[in-house]
C-alpha cells in the first residue's frame, strides 16, 4: 500500500494540506450548443475562472487541479494563466476522461504525496462562499471522513413510477420525510486515502463522489451549504449567477 492511500492519523491530518480537484471535462448539454459548460462566460469571465477563484479563497487550500477535457488541456492552462488568480495558491491542469468519475481519478492522480486533505468542486458551481469551503476542511481535519455541504429541501419530494413516454402522468410510489433530506452541493471534503480507496474500489459511473465513500461502510457527514453554491445548468441559473455577482458587486465591491 503506498503512503498516500494509508489513512491519515487525526493528529496529522489536523495539520495536512489541502488540495481541491475540479472535474471540467464536461460539455454541458443542457446549456445548449457552444463552449464546454466550465468555459461559459460569466460576468464577463468563464464560470471556471470563477470556481477555481472560489476554492483558492481559502487559506487552507494550497493547490487546485483543474482536469480539463481531453483535447484542451492547454486552452484551459492559458485561460488560468491570462485571469488574476492568489499567489499562494497553486494551479494545475491535467487532461480529464470520458467520465467525471473517470476526470476525478486522473486528478487525484496528480496530487502530491504531502496533501492528505482532497476537496472535489463542481466546475458548474463558480459561487460557493469561503466560508463554506471552510467549514468542510474542517470537518474532515476532524475526523471525517467525508463531508459535504448541503441545504434542507424546500419542496416536498415525490417518488414515482417512471412514465415510459415522457410527458405522461406518473404515479406516485412514496413520500420521503422532508426532515430527512438534504440537497447536497459541492465541494466535497475527503480523506486522501479514503477517496483514493473509493475510487479503487466503486466501479460504476457515479455523479457524486460521497456515494462512493458510502459504498465503502464509512459515514458521509454533513456541513451547512449555501444558496449561492447553487449548480449553473440552465439558463435560467446563469441569469441568477449573473444576479448574485450583481449584488456582491453592490454591497462588497466583489
Amino acid at each position: 500500500m503506498s503512503d498516500v492511500s494509508r489513512p491519515w492519523p487525526a493528529e496529522a491530518r489536523a495539520e495536512a494540506r489541502t488540495a481541491v480537484v475540479i472535474p471540467a471535462a464536461g460539455r454541458g448539454v443542457r446549456l445548449g450548443p457552444g463552449a464546454p459548460k466550465a468555459l461559459r462566460a460569466l460576468n464577463g469571465t468563464p464560470m471556471l475562472i470563477h470556481a477555481v477563484r472560489a476554492m483558492a479563497a481559502s487559506r487552507a487550500v494550497s493547490l487546485v487541479v483543474v482536469v480539463a477535457p481531453p483535447d484542451g488541456a492547454g486552452e484551459v492552462k492559458s485561460l488560468l494563466d491570462a485571469h488574476a488568480l492568489p499567489e499562494r495558491t497553486d494551479f494545475l491542469v491535467v487532461p480529464g476522461g470520458d467520465s467525471r468519475q473517470e476526470s476525478v481519478r486522473l486528478g487525484l492522480d496528480a496530487l502530491p504525496p504531502d496533501f492528505g486533505i482532497v476537496l472535489v468542486h463542481d466546475a458548474a458551481r463558480p459561487l460557493v462562499p469561503v466560508d463554506t469551503v471552510d467549514a468542510v476542511i474542517e470537518a474532515v481535519r476532524d475526523g471525517a471522513p467525508a463531508v459535504v455541504p448541503a441545504l434542507p429541501l424546500a419542496d416536498t419530494v415525490k417518488e414515482v413510477e417512471p412514465a415510459t413516454v415522457p410527458g405522461e402522468p406518473e404515479p406516485v410510489v412514496a413520500t420521503p420525510v422532508r426532515a430527512r433530506l438534504r440537497a447536497v452541493q459541492t465541494p466535497q471534503g475527503f480523506d486522501r486515502a479514503t477517496l483514493i480507496r473509493a475510487h479503487e474500489s466503486v466501479t460504476e459511473d457515479v455523479t457524486d463522489d460521497a456515494s462512493m465513500v458510502e459504498q465503502l461502510g464509512l459515514t458521509v457527514m454533513v456541513v451547512p451549504g449555501h444558496e449561492e453554491a447553487f449548480k449553473v445548468t440552465r439558463p435560467l441559473d446563469l441569469v441568477l449567477a449573473e444576479a448574485v455577482l450583481a449584488r456582491r458587486r453592490l454591497n462588497d465591491g466583489f
